[in-house]
């Protein structure tokens, strides 16, 4: 399900050439740099089963990624999130979280995302978007740091047949 625009996209990858560039914008950045996440360590994000990871990128290089966890007990789970420095503030984090909306609604009416309790720029821009503290889950990460779980929902797993993607913004 890529995503077009005139001057950037969103599509998913395999590559391992685009998960190395993209652990190493993580690594550059926080809350990775607090937590003391290396780029070695950032990549281990994008092994294992049931992980899409989608890049946003323009004709010059990626601008920022998601890794989403469709499956699971917490499936519909925004497990990384980030976007470039040099493209921040300009809506890209907000694009890329209506993307991951609108493909989790179509299989899960809850999305989840938890982000570190230091990250205030990404609380806020969480909360702005609708999400609402579920809880906090001390030491998750790294002993020492908390982690916020933050959901969004448009209702209860039981029953839910998803949202087609013509009908996500009726909800």
């Amino acid at each position: 399900m890529p995503f077009n625009n005139k001057d950037h996209s969103i599509e998913l990858t395999t590559d391992p050439d685009d998960f190395a560039i993209c652990a190493k914008l993580m690594a550059g950045t926080d809350p990775w740099i607090t937590l003391k996440m290396d780029e070695e360590a950032c990549l281990k994000a994008f092994e294992g089963s049931f992980r899409e990871v989608f890049v946003l990128k323009n004709e010059k290089e990626i601008m920022g990624f998601v890794i989403m966890q469709p499956l699971g007990t917490f499936k519909g789970y925004i497990q990384t999130i980030a976007i470039n420095e040099s493209y921040r503030g300009a809506g890209y984090g907000t694009q890329l979280l209506q993307f991951c909306e609108d493909r989790i609604l179509t299989y899960s009416p809850n999305i989840f995302i938890c982000v570190s309790s230091f990250n205030h720029g990404a609380i806020q821009l969480y909360t702005k978007f609708g999400f609402e503290l579920v809880g906090e889950l001390k030491d998750f990460i790294k002993k020492g740091f908390t982690e916020l779980l933050l959901r969004k929902t448009v209702g209860p797993v039981v029953g839910y047949n998803g949202v087609s993607a013509q009908n996500i913004k009726n909800v």
